[in-house]
């Protein structure tokens, strides 16, 4: 799952149509929000693409590039907001709408008290079309990092009455986990999102960190309903922080 532009207002991205998907993210695992937050003052560069197993179906692949910037100054309550530019062909509406919104706010694991997970709540799919590119999904997640096993992350989301099915609502599951006994550059997720539309997929990963501010995920989502979400994505995923 990141961002373009400066950044200066809310909001958090995912945008598809019936002819394919495009996503447009805060802080993710590989595919769905994680309940990690932007630190404050710092800038997160992502450059993200998903590329198709098949083009039977005739979706394209697409392309997200986007800033995501932490914005408040607090150890236990951290904000972080983003804009993006994707690029899929999703139709000519779309393509002439390429930017997108989303916003996060969250507390880390044991801020509230010992052992409290960390929590988070946020919007994404916020675009500039109603009706064409705004899903305006909102979702909360809490997740707890145990001993070996590594973090579990659940939570649930609503997207539009007007752009999604029936204004979808669903499920947020992931495991991810830093693979310290091969590398502590090495880390590695599982993450799920529930639902008929082009949102709900399976996705899996491994990201590799080049630098202490430079890392890339190499990753594979399988999408629940191909007719909307397309054929499944190959997806790279640079992620670049400053400072």
């Amino acid at each position: 799952m990141k961002k373009i532009i400066k950044v200066v207002t809310m909001a958090m991205a995912l945008t598809m149509a019936a002819s394919g998907i495009a996503l447009a993210t805060p802080s993710t695992q590989i595919w769905i929000p994680s309940t990690d937050v932007q630190a404050f003052k710092t800038l997160h560069l992502g450059i993200d693409n998903y590329i198709r197993t098949s083009k039977k179906l005739g979706n394209p692949n697409y392309y997200d590039l986007g800033l995501t910037a932490g914005v408040l100054p607090f150890e236990k309550l951290q904000m972080e907001v983003g804009i993006d530019y994707l690029e899929g062909g999703l139709g000519a509406d779309a393509d002439k709408n390429p930017i997108y919104f989303n916003a996060k706010l969250g507390t880390p694991e044991d801020s509230l008290f010992k052992f409290s997970p960390a929590l988070a709540v946020g919007a994404y799919a916020f675009g500039t079309k109603p009706g064409v590119t705004g899903q305006n999904v909102v979702y909360g997640l809490a997740a707890k990092t145990l001993p070996v096993i590594g973090r579990i992350s659940a939570g649930g989301f609503h997207g539009s009455e007007t752009t999604l099915i029936e204004g979808e609502n669903g499920v947020l599951l992931s495991w991810d986990r830093t693979m310290s006994e091969i590398s502590d550059k090495l880390w590695m997720a599982v993450d799920y999102q529930s639902g008929n539309s082009g949102l709900g997929a399976l996705s899996f990963g491994v990201s590799w960190a080049f630098a202490k501010n430079v890392s890339v995920i190499f990753g594979y989502d399988i999408y629940n309903n191909q007719a909307l979400g397309g054929k499944n994505t190959f997806t790279t995923q640079l992620d670049i922080n400053f400072p």
